[in-house]
């Protein structure tokens, strides 16, 4: 009865009247599935947690057993309600990949995460009320960029961005996100909007009434590097939109240094080999080369 009576009702609980135009407006829904493959290690599994503690509006799934079939990852967010998608594949226990996705139409980009360090390891002073919305601050180079920089902004909003009035959302804004393009690669922060009230000589000359607030940033954490690898034009699959030429996988730096690693092996065997041969010619090494028989040898004397 008391639901009938809110929904009749024209005045919200706190006495106020309910805005009419308000409840016209679209609300924006937004909710994130968060969730790992296979082979993940511990400072992975502490960014999913972090990212799962700052984002209200996601939900954080079991692991799941395929890399290859990822289309699956569409049926799971429509069976939890989700409309947004990140999907963090690990491989060879050391590389880690964000695949974010705008399911079931797309588009998705697979990005390649470096640097990466979780809350508990930076251990920051900064801090921020659970359930807290951020301000997504992005830099000036998404829009002066390439088309595919606009649409990365439009992933990185609807993945990062909670919406107003979620469930276990609370109508408090502390906190920033920020992503920095730099290099080609999005750097990604998170800092605490710390509010302190000034001293009165800092108090300007027309409202000496009310003393100044002074307004900083202190980290929070986690902070990682996003590189983009691949843009897909449906969600886990399509037309390729974009794909970055510069980008070089992990394994193929891991297999150069392992060459130049065997490189320096044979020259250093080479040299041995060469240096045993001059001293075997040189006479230098004994019971090696040819033997100079002179005329007070056995084998002259008995013959």
């Amino acid at each position: 009865m008391a639901s009938v009576y809110k929904s009749i009702s024209k005045k919200k609980p706190n006495g106020h009247p309910r805005d009419e135009d308000a409840a016209l407006k679209p609300k924006n829904r937004q909710r994130l599935l968060i969730l790992s493959s296979r082979g993940v290690t511990f400072r992975h599994r502490h960014l999913l947690t972090d990212l799962h503690t700052l984002l209200p509006h996601s939900r954080k799934d079991a692991k799941l057993d395929t890399k290859t079939h990822l289309t699956q990852l569409n049926e799971l967010a429509d069976l939890y309600n989700c409309n947004n998608i990140a999907f963090f594949e690990a491989r060879k226990g050391q590389d880690l990949y964000m695949w974010l996705s705008k399911p079931p139409n797309g588009p998705t980009v697979k990005l390649h995460v470096q640097n990466l360090h979780t809350m508990e390891e930076l251990n920051f002073t900064g801090n921020c009320l659970k359930g807290s919305r951020p301000v997504l601050s992005f830099d000036r180079s998404f829009e002066e960029g390439g088309t595919y920089l606009r649409v990365l902004r439009g992933l990185l909003e609807q993945a990062f961005g909670v919406p107003q009035g979620g469930r276990k959302t609370k109508p408090f804004v502390d906190h920033v996100m920020s992503f920095t393009l730099v290099g080609g690669k999005v750097w990604v922060r998170v800092y605490q909007i710390s509010e302190t009230e000034g001293s009165k000589s800092d108090t300007p000359t027309d409202t000496p009434h009310d003393p100044s607030t002074n307004l900083s940033l202190i980290e929070i954490g986690p902070r990682f590097v996003l590189t983009p690898i691949v843009m897909l034009e449906g969600s886990f699959g399509g037309p390729v939109i974009y794909e970055n030429k510069e980008f070089v996988s992990p394994n193929q730096v891991r297999a150069d240094v392992r060459r130049q690693k065997a490189g320096r092996y044979n020259r250093r065997a080479e040299g041995t080999l060469e240096r045993k041969v001059k001293r075997r010619d040189l006479g230098l090494r004994t019971g090696e080369g040819e033997r100079v028989v002179d005329e007070l040898d056995e084998r002259r004397l008995f013959a």
